[in-house]
């Protein structure tokens, strides 16, 4: 299909939401305005001061992102049963995260930490193990963020508004907004993106819903659809050969969102653990969501969408298009506007903390002062947007869940160092480091050797790095069947790391000193040992006497 023509009335309706909720960005920097903006605590975590009702909607803007909104249904409109995996890997991800971030809140606050780097170097003593998953987690976020702008970029590209400049102006704005008010600026922002969101999928139902035979239709159509395609590796039920890759693939990527550093730095702005165990407990709601969402993907092979020059990633706006009126059609490519710019908000304040944090103040300036850090962070952030563009030229792929994917290999290898080093300390940090690399070396291995297949099932449209379900004919083996890349290199991970370990220890080798206590894993507000209390942020109380730092 050609580039659609502007409507001056669905741009109008698009521009003002979007305006409007730039400029609260920007407003954002007065809101609760500290008596200094420029140290970590108020720029990178928004004075960790958050309640309940401002961390909800952090959390889930932050969690739910252009991935839920663009990238999901985009799967189920190309091949089908297989995009469902998002649904299963956020009902498994919540109690996962739940165990890991009340316990990392805990240790955070009380040693003054911004960045799950910073626990690590601390937990096994480590600067090269910490700079390692620091520099991880800054190259996983990079797709992440990609997957955002791709997000944004067919909503322009479907409204008729051809050519670079709509991204890089929305890019500029973004950077803007948060260069200025830090995390303040998602935090407000989302709270807009959520009420969009809830609004066009309520309208997105109701439309279905008046349709005669519904869903069913919808089913019905995508059936015939996939019935009549070429390949074997899509329909409306998984093939026998695909429940082996649907599992991985949901399970794989429960795992790898707690080690996001996006996620934890949405976290540590929570005020106490009871806010957020209380988020967490009430996060699933948002699956219910995402699945009907990801419904849209069929809805949309109902109403005959057909995406923008081959496009698929357009599908969804292209849907609101075909069903809405007008106004109401850029209202909702509004919401999925809002809902890049809010994680990529996040994401890019998260990376710049890791890099500050972890590697500048390691490495470069162990003496910086509060406000240098600030400072370096903003700049970093930047950094971290134009590495996401190259990302989307450098990959080019198929569907935009793969780059989120293909950041998951990279973020799952630093799972045994952070998410399991908040449980135990065994682990020798060299071994770990030796994991971690093993992990990474396997993953990008295995991602060079997967191809981007046609739809024919024959064609090569690109030799390496064309998904990130690796095949498991590469065995040898005569099936179809494949398994996520991230599982298989953070099994390498474990296995070197666990290895390494009995043998460090049978050597005699020293472990790094662990700075922290039992107790600290279960700290909350009001614990004399926090490093930072909400009487402290909101100037109540005298502030408390800080705990030893790991710095």
């Amino acid at each position: 299909m050609p580039v659609p023509d502007l409507s001056i009335t669905e741009f109008s309706a698009f521009a003002t939401v979007l305006g409007f909720v730039v400029v609260l960005g920007f407003w954002a920097a007065r809101w609760r305005r500290p008596r200094d903006m420029h140290n970590l605590e108020e720029w990178g975590l928004g004075g960790r001061a958050f309640g309940n009702w401002v961390t909800w909607f952090l959390m889930g803007g932050d969690i739910y992102t252009a991935y839920t909104l663009v990238a999901v249904p985009a799967l189920v409109y190309g091949v089908g049963a297989v995009g469902f995996f998002a649904v299963p890997f956020a009902v498994i991800a919540t109690p996962l995260v739940y165990l890991m971030v009340t316990r990392a809140w805990s240790v955070a606050h009380v040693h003054g930490f911004v960045t799950p780097a910073e626990f690590v170097r601390a937990r096994f003593g480590s600067r090269g193990l910490a700079g390692t998953v620091a520099v991880t987690g800054l190259v996983a976020t990079m797709p992440y963020v990609a997957l955002q702008l791709v997000g944004l970029s067919v909503v322009f590209t479907t409204m008729g508004i051809t050519g670079d400049w709509p991204l890089v102006a929305a890019f500029t704005l973004l950077a803007a907004c948060t260069f200025r008010s830090g995390l303040r600026a998602p935090a407000l922002m989302s709270i807009v993106k959520d009420v969009l969101l809830l609004w066009t999928v309520l309208a997105a139902m109701l439309v279905v819903a008046m349709t005669p035979r519904g869903l069913a239709n919808a089913f019905r159509s995508a059936a015939d659809h996939f019935d009549q395609t070429p390949t074997v590796r899509d329909g409306l039920l998984l093939g026998s050969s695909g429940h082996l890759g649907y599992a991985t693939l949901a399970l794989g990527s429960a795992l790898a969102m707690f080690a996001y550093p996006h996620v934890l730095t949405g976290v540590l702005a929570a005020r106490n653990r009871a806010t957020v165990q209380r988020n967490l407990s009430a996060l699933p709601v948002y699956t219910i969501a995402l699945g009907l969402i990801a419904l849209l993907g069929y809805v949309a092979l109902s109403k005959g969408v057909v995406p923008v020059d081959g496009d698929v990633n357009t599908v969804v706006p292209m849907l609101f298009r075909t069903v809405f009126p007008d106004w109401f059609a850029g209202v909702a490519l509004a919401a999925i506007g809002v809902g890049a710019l809010v994680p990529a908000s996040v994401m890019s304040i998260a990376a710049g903390n890791l890099y500050t944090r972890s590697i500048y103040r390691e490495y470069v300036r162990p003496h910086a002062t509060p406000a240098q850090e600030a400072r370096v962070s903003r700049y970093a952030s930047l950094a971290v947007k134009l590495g996401a563009v190259a990302c989307i030229l450098v990959l080019d792929p198929q569907f935009a869940v793969d780059l989120q994917l293909i950041g998951g290999v990279i973020v799952l290898q630093t799972v045994p160092a952070v998410g399991l080093g908040l449980f135990t300390a065994w682990f020798h940090r060299r071994a770990l480091l030796a994991g971690l690399v093993a992990g990474l070396v396997t993953g990008i291995l295995l991602l060079y050797q997967i191809p981007q297949i046609g739809a024919d099932d024959r064609t090569v449209v690109r030799a390496h790095f064309g998904g990130s379900s690796w095949p498991l004919s590469h065995l040898g083996l005569s099936t179809g069947a494949s398994v996520y890349v991230g599982l298989l290199a953070l099994g390498v991970n474990l296995v070197v790391a666990i290895a390494g370990t009995l043998l460090l220890r049978r050597r005699g080798v020293p472990t790094g000193p662990d700075l922290t206590r039992a107790d600290d894993y279960i700290a909350d507000e009001g614990d004399p040992t926090l490093h930072r209390m909400t009487e402290l942020v909101d100037g109540d109380t005298a502030p408390p006497t800080h705990s030893r730092t790991a710095r």
